[in-house]
């Protein structure tokens, strides 16, 4: 049977107008791989089975768990449960589970939440020294969207690219991450490439990436 752990919230930090960021304590023994997650459910009647997946943002070195969660009100559901709760609420937390696995160098491709499941990943690339030279591409509606901007900026400098879909503001590039833009901006389609984002991105962006060279086997995306 899969382990069930009670963690206490321990602070709550508000990342954007829709995104919180939620640090937990640590069970004892309680191990991890950047990229990997978890299904977390609400410690309240009514809601303990109610679980929805979420990847660690945290490292599996930090003493504490934490996820970064955007909050959907018109859902009703886990989400926004989650952005209702006040420090030492209590969540539940399963076994771990492989996410996005991390093959080696290449272009983090990534839309609005779908950051999320690279925090850890490039944490751990740039504490060990290794980011190299990653590129992110990170679309987002509007400036007011961008989840823990000035961290990435700060982990990859010039190789973080924002791009606004609904709003055009000076040191911003224009426009969806189509084909049109991966043909323009990506000279060499023999690295890998991890995608993450909502379904519809994910598909059009991997079939994109197949038609300019890209091999299967080297686009990684969360499932």
């Amino acid at each position: 049977m899969a382990a069930l752990h009670t963690v206490p919230i321990l602070s709550i930090m508000e990342v954007t107008h829709d995104v919180k960021c939620f640090r937990l304590r640590k069970p004892e023994g309680y191990r991890f791989v950047p990229g990997q997650a978890t299904e977390v459910s609400v410690n309240k009647p009514g809601w303990t089975e109610e679980k929805r997946p979420f990847t660690f943002t945290s490292l599996n070195t930090d003493d504490y768990l934490e996820f970064t969660i955007k909050g959907y009100p018109e859902h009703q559901g886990v989400t926004h449960q989650l952005h209702q709760l006040s420090v030492g609420d209590e969540l539940l937390i399963r076994d771990v589970w492989g996410a996005i696995e991390y093959k080696g160098p290449g272009y983090f491709i990534a839309g609005g939440a779908g950051i999320t499941p690279f925090m850890a990943i490039l944490r751990q690339l740039a504490r060990d020294g290794q980011m190299g030279d990653n590129v992110l591409l990170f679309s987002n509606k509007t400036v007011a969207d961008i989840i823990y901007q000035d961290e990435l900026t700060r982990l990859l400098g010039s190789h973080a690219r924002f791009l606004l879909t609904r709003e055009t503001r000076e040191g911003y590039e224009k426009g969806p991450i189509d084909q049109h833009f991966l043909e323009a901006n990506i000279p060499d389609f023999s690295r890998h490439f991890y995608i993450c984002g909502p379904d519809k991105m994910i598909q059009d962006i991997s079939a994109s990436l197949e038609k300019l060279g890209a091999s299967a086997d080297a686009v990684v995306f969360e499932h």
